[in-house]
């Protein structure tokens, strides 16, 4: 049995270490500037559990056949995998010396989009000459050569099978916990989320970042999103969805209502895991769930009829920095080709002098959140890895509030007397399902969750209230997105999909309220105007705090339907079943579910020409 393992760690270990040499070959063949050491050993080291998951993926049916030859005698083992090694390295070569080559000229990884220009392969190749063709393919097949050699060297001749059918049972029980520590390493870990290309991203470099990732795995990740996203949902011709656009988004900067009496402040945006419009009194929610966030709202400006623009974290998120309304069917998040290319309030801000940073007490990888983030500009990020085991075990997804809310207290506080303006993203976690939290108000654990992540909001805002910092700081409140409790009526109904958004901090000139229809894509346009600073890179997000702002609706979507209301009614449209399944005020029915409908179709076709490099 030691035999077999052995062999197969040989045989991880050197499909491992090859996917590691490949970073400083790929680094050195594009870097535009000069990098430290440090610079290529931490591209290796962030990008070595990636590499450790697809080596681990080669492995599996190494691993395969070697539990077979505990039962199956005098198994020709290098014979059987010779064929496999010759066309597996063929393909990670050719994968490796295709990404390393064209990235000068797409600046990008390479992914499954590459399959679009092989119907056209003179056409693909007009940019290089022959001798630049057969130099790389000579490349190849010296790779291949190399690495199925050393591969065959490693694996044995044969193997005997284990004699007797006790010890055979032995043997396999023996080889589970290896098949299960291989699960794990291609898993990426026992953490929530599952590996992805994103968990590689730790710096604002993006071609560090982009240099970590192996190629292998983004390759066949990115299959998984090559569709032809444009060609979804074409409910109309082109001519007549432009018309049914027309004006929806046309909001300029003529006219805009001043609420901050700074136009640099500090920025903290506390986004809160499910605050729907069902936990807020003011709201019509439920009772006494959280008195601070009411009290809060009639100390600053309230946002009193704002809706999310999705039902998940990852979209909700993508909605609020990026302006971008949510998708029935797509989360933009996990497409790292699409999110990379999103407009962001953190870059925007990072332009004008702005640190930016984002605090999450859970894990940052899940959905490609990591990856999103530093792509869009946010300098910094902590999250649980920056806690301690104790702190980020207390519950299903990571920190509890209360200890999230004191790492951001301390954080601000270390920025008493900087003169340069910051900008930090906070998402809380504790009212999420299980909602268990260190906390006693309401017998209901939904209520209960809520009431606790209000509390430590609370006591933040108070003891930052005292600060030297509070004068020149607005904070800004505002959920991911609803959450459909309690469970009464229908749950894609739009009081589900409510959202409270409050600015409150010293930075806020005065208390007001503002009833307009808005959507949460918003944030992006209002806040950058307050500021004078440009948003037209943003399309779907309106400065509602600006006159120009007379269309008031909001359109959000759910798992494959969408809703669009106005002040004429609302209308919730099932994209499977093509009907709609819930409206007020039928008059104008036909009208709401044909705005609806063009701007799903816009949004797709926007993604699709992202996904295939053809939209600036």
């Amino acid at each position: 049995m030691w035999q077999r393992l052995k062999y197969l760690l040989s045989e991880f270990v050197v499909v491992w270490a090859y996917f590691v040499l490949q970073k400083p070959v790929f680094m050195m063949c594009n870097a535009s500037k000069h990098y430290a050491l440090t610079d290529y050993l931490s591209v290796a080291w962030h990008g070595a559990w990636l590499d450790a998951t697809t080596a681990g993926y080669l492995t599996a049916i190494p691993f395969l056949l070697m539990l077979a030859s505990v039962w199956y005698g005098k198994m020709p083992l290098r014979k059987v995998l010779t064929p496999y090694y010759i066309i597996v390295m063929l393909l990670v070569s050719l994968i490796f010396i295709a990404d390393t080559s064209l990235f000068a000229f797409w600046e990008s990884k390479l992914d499954a989009t590459v399959f679009i220009y092989l119907d056209s392969p003179k056409n693909a190749a007009a940019s290089v000459s022959v001798a630049y063709i057969l130099l790389r393919m000579l490349y190849i097949v010296v790779l291949t050569a190399l690495m199925s050699w050393l591969l065959w060297r490693i694996t044995p001749r044969k193997l005997q099978a284990v004699a007797g059918a006790r010890r055979r049972i032995l043997a396999t029980v023996c080889a589970l916990p290896v098949g299960g520590l291989l699960f794990l390493v291609i898993r990426g870990g026992i953490r929530v989320s599952t590996q992805n290309v994103g968990t590689v991203y730790f710096s604002s470099d993006q071609y560090l970042n982009l240099s970590a990732i192996n190629p292998v795995f983004n390759m066949f990740a990115s299959m998984e999103f090559q569709k032809k996203y444009e060609d979804e949902f074409r409910f109309y011709p082109d001519e007549r969805r432009a018309e049914l656009m027309q004006g929806q988004y046309a909001v300029t900067d003529s006219a805009t209502t001043s609420v901050l009496n700074t136009k640099r402040p500090n920025i903290l945006v506390i986004f809160m895991e499910s605050f729907g419009a069902t936990m807020i009194e003011r709201l019509g929610g439920a009772k006494g769930v959280a008195p601070n966030l009411d009290r809060l709202s009639r100390e600053g400006v309230f946002f009193s009829n704002l809706y999310a623009g999705s039902f998940r974290t990852d979209r909700g998120t993508v909605c609020t920095f990026s302006g971008y309304p949510g998708l029935p069917t797509l989360s933009i998040m996990k497409v790292p080709r699409i999110a990379n290319n999103m407009p962001n309030i953190a870059h925007s801000l990072a332009e004008a002098g702005y640190k930016t940073d984002f605090l999450y007490g859970g894990d940052i990888n899940f959905t490609n959140m990591r990856g999103y983030l530093l792509s869009g500009g946010f300098q910094k990020l902590t999250s649980q890895d920056d806690f301690t085991m104790e702190q980020r075990n207390y519950g299903k997804w990571g920190v509890p509030d209360n200890l999230t809310f004191d790492r951001l207290f301390a954080m601000l506080k270390e920025r008493e007397g900087s003169k340069q303006p910051w900008f930090t993203a906070f998402l809380t976690l504790s009212s999420h399902e299980p909602f268990e939290v260190p906390f006693n108000k309401f017998e209901d654990a939904h209520f209960n969750a809520f009431a606790y992540t209000d509390d430590c909001i609370g006591r933040f805002i108070e003891r930052f209230r005292k600060t030297p910092q509070w004068d020149n700081t607005l904070i800004v409140l505002l959920p991911d997105h609803g959450i459909p409790y309690p469970k009464e009526g229908e749950r894609f109904a739009p009081h589900f999909f409510r959202i409270p958004m409050i600015w409150t901090g010293g930075a806020v000139a005065k208390p007001m309220v503002v009833d307009k229809i808005a959507n949460q894509t918003d944030l992006a346009a209002t806040l950058l105007a307050q500021l004078g600073l440009k948003h037209t890179n943003f399309e779907f997000s309106r400065n509602v705090l600006d006159a120009s702002y007379t269309r008031h609706f909001a359109f959000y979507s759910f798992v494959n339907g969408f809703c669009y209301l106005d002040s004429t009614g609302v209308s919730v449209y099932d994209n499977v079943s093509n009907r709609v399944f819930y409206n007020e005020h039928p008059a104008a029915d036909s009208q709401r579910v044909a705005k609806g409908k063009a701007i799903l179709q816009t949004l797709y076709d926007r993604v699709g020409k992202i996904n295939g490099g053809k939209y600036k």
